[in-house]
């Protein structure tokens, strides 16, 4: 199969992962606090791939300046971007969050011209606003608040899109010449010291529920498939696409939602959510015309 194919769908892959993330973690935080529980996938997460790097036949060690280059990177998208989006959605909507993270693309599209000089055409520009329509007819942004008491989870909620669209942007910077395996669980080392010690003032303040063996399974899931699969995932298709294309496989997150939530939450599908997916699938196929 084609090497771009391939990244592609790793990009659709975890986009997907994280869209079917929504029902196990509805669950899990009925149980958990939401930055104990990060904590626990990004602690599970780095040791799945350590577990992998250990056992793997060939070793390829990074230098120092590889690994502090990661792990910033790793502050960037697993301290500030998810501490945001956990902080903001907690403070705003899920709706909000899905509508307002929704320009993390447009983000990544800036970033990918100051960061890395990639150049922004009028094709990649087309496939944005097709995509871009398409998420918003999926999300239908009339379910959105807009309220004044709702301003500060908004506000953190845009600078969760903004650092998630940067850190991307930075893994196919720092991420070219080193191993992406390796380099992938510094990474997520990088976003545990914030949120352990967020998660200990939780845990401390609010307790944690009961533990059974659905909320292990839960946890399990969220730890190794959602974190450390898909972030690894996540990072091959910005190493190996052009960070345009990569960024518009970040819209199957809402649509795997919806559909998971249809299946599973008894939600409701629309023709607007059909029309939606229609139109970023056409995003995507005309980006990779460009690419």
């Amino acid at each position: 199969m084609d090497k771009k194919l391939i990244a592609l769908f790793c990009g659709l892959s975890a986009a997907s992962i994280w869209g079917g993330m929504y029902v196990v973690s509805k669950v899990v935080l009925e149980v958990i606090p939401p930055f104990a529980l990060l904590t626990l996938r990004l602690a599970l997460g780095f040791l799945s791939l350590a577990i992998v790097i250990l056992f793997r036949k060939t070793r390829a060690p990074i230098t120092r300046r590889e690994f502090w280059q990661s792990l910033l990177v790793g502050i960037v998208g697993y301290g500030i971007s998810l501490g945001f989006q956990f902080t903001g959605t907690k403070l705003s909507t899920a709706s909000n969050g899905s509508l307002i993270t929704s320009a993390t693309p447009a983000f990544v599209l800036l970033f990918a011209f100051l960061l890395l000089r990639e150049k922004i055409t009028m094709r990649q520009t087309l496939a944005l606003i097709v995509s871009t329509i398409g998420v918003l007819a999926v999300i239908d942004p009339r379910t959105a608040q807009l309220s004044p008491s709702l301003f500060l989870g908004n506000t953190l909620l845009f600078f969760a899109g903004l650092t998630w669209a940067l850190y991307s942007v930075l893994v196919r910077k720092v991420a070219r010449n080193i191993d992406l395996l390796t380099s992938s669980a510094v990474m997520l080392l990088g976003g545990i010291p914030s949120s352990a010690l967020l998660g200990f003032y939780e845990v401390n303040s609010q307790g944690i529920g009961a533990i059974t063996l659905g909320i292990v399974g839960g946890i399990l899931f969220l730890g190794i498939i959602s974190t450390a699969v898909a972030m690894f995932l996540w990072n091959y298709a910005f190493k190996e696409l052009p960070a345009a294309l990569a960024s518009l496989t970040f819209f199957a997150q809402p649509v795997v939602g919806t559909l998971l939530g249809w299946l599973f939450l008894d939600e409701k599908i629309t023709p607007l959510f059909l029309f939606g997916g229609v139109l970023i699938g056409m995003g995507i196929l005309i980006s990779t015309r460009d690419s």
